[in-house]
């Protein structure tokens, strides 16, 4: 993923954060994939947002993602047909 590793690393660089490894990469859009389809899809950036303070608080990465995750594969389907 080329363009999406230049954007983040861009970014990173720019807010002074440096780069994202592939593994907080792939942890992040995992948990994003997993809310998306488990709940909804616009939860799937809040919940990527607030793995990101989690971490930046010094929460481990690999525990809260597990965790969204796990939330989101209990969430009860929502029927949206009305």
């Amino acid at each position: 993923m080329p363009a999406l590793d230049d954007w983040t690393t861009t970014v990173g660089d720019d807010l002074g954060l440096g780069e994202l490894s592939a593994e907080e990469r792939d942890r992040v859009l995992e948990v994003a994939r997993d809310v998306a389809h488990g709940v909804l899809r616009p939860a799937a950036p809040l919940s990527t947002f607030l793995l990101g303070v989690a971490v930046g608080r010094g929460a481990d990465m690999a525990e809260v993602a597990a965790r969204i995750s796990a939330l989101a594969s209990r969430w009860p389907d929502q029927d949206t047909t009305g």
